[in-house]
């Protein structure tokens, strides 16, 4: 049991994160801090939080667990306005999806006080975001990545392991290059190449009228490519160097098809639709081994069917 949760950044995954402990008992007050003043007393309306925090240091002060949810581009920011109350006895957790920029942050300016931070990934979203989309049952059954430093308290990392176990999630562990490698290969680049392949379509002469001929393909493939472009523009850069890894594998990939249609190699062009058909229908059913079971392969695979952009970046989005 926590006698107070101070939460910076009153949205979906602070909101939800607060009512999925008050749903198990685990927290006694919650304290809440968004930069938008409206946001934080909206939260407080709605029953979320009891107290409505004027800065991100009174949402910290008394606390002893701490949930950061914001963008991951204000993480160094938020830091460094928090650094004064981190404290050996006060877990502090993030939400962001991606997580060596926010390990670096934390590194530069909590330094020595960095043992009480675990980073965490919610694989958690939904197609609305927002405090007033809070739900309790956000994390029921999702995983949530842990990605512990060489530094991290033992307890505090079992304390963190404890307290989302206890939300509903299946917990993971894995290093921050490892995440930020697995979730730039199966969300990161899939939302650049949904953002990039609406654009091309739209933005043809003839772009809008083809729209209107769309079926529950295009559908399925461009969903999120509706995910909120200021989250988004700060993922990619954040992860931009595992994403360029990946963009070009997927460019080889397509190239490969361009050559197949350009020549006619009708057997060639079957066998690249059959492995990945194959393979896709086997990863569906559950049956398709990820080399190296239990590392980021593993722990990623599962984390792609959430909101668009709302939620946090495996399931399509950032902590809101």
């Amino acid at each position: 049991m926590f006698n107070q949760l101070g939460v910076i950044g009153c949205g979906l995954m602070g909101g939800s994160f607060a009512l999925a402990l008050r749903r198990a008992g685990l927290v006694k007050r919650v304290v809440g801090y968004s930069k938008s003043p409206s946001t934080t007393e909206r939260a407080r309306r709605l029953g979320i939080i009891d107290v409505a925090a004027e800065s991100a240091l009174g949402a910290v002060s008394g606390s002893d667990i701490v949930l950061l949810a914001v963008p991951v581009a204000a993480s160094e920011t938020t830091f460094r306005a928090i650094r004064h109350l981190v404290e050996p006895s006060v877990l502090f957790m993030d939400v962001g999806s991606t997580k060596r920029d926010v390990v670096d942050a934390a590194r530069r300016v909590l330094r020595e006080r960095i043992a009480t931070f675990v980073p965490a990934h919610p694989i958690a979203g939904k197609e609305a975001s927002g405090i007033e989309h809070a739900d309790a049952g956000l994390f029921t059954g999702r995983q949530v990545i842990l990605t512990p430093l060489p530094q991290t308290n033992v307890a505090m990392l079992q304390k963190a392991t404890d307290t989302w176990a206890a939300v509903g999630a299946q917990v993971l562990k894995m290093s921050p290059e490892n995440h930020d490698a697995a979730f730039a290969a199966v969300s990161h680049l899939p939302h650049m190449l949904a953002f990039a392949y609406f654009g091309a379509v739209v933005n043809q002469p003839a772009g809008r009228d083809f729209l209107s001929l769309a079926g529950p393909g295009f559908r399925d493939f461009t969903r999120i490519a509706a995910s909120n472009p200021e989250m988004w523009r700060d993922i990619l850069i954040a992860n931009r160097e595992e994403i360029i890894k990946q963009s070009q594998l997927f460019r080889h990939a397509l190239t490969a098809f361009e050559q197949a249609l350009q020549t006619g190699n009708t057997e060639a062009l079957e066998a690249m639709i059959r492995g990945p058909a194959e393979g896709r229908a086997a990863w569906q059913m559950g049956s398709l081994r990820v080399p190296g079971s239990g590392n980021p392969g593993a722990a990623a695979g599962g984390g792609g069917s959430g909101g668009s952009g709302t939620g946090s970046g495996g399931s399509g989005g950032d902590a809101r």
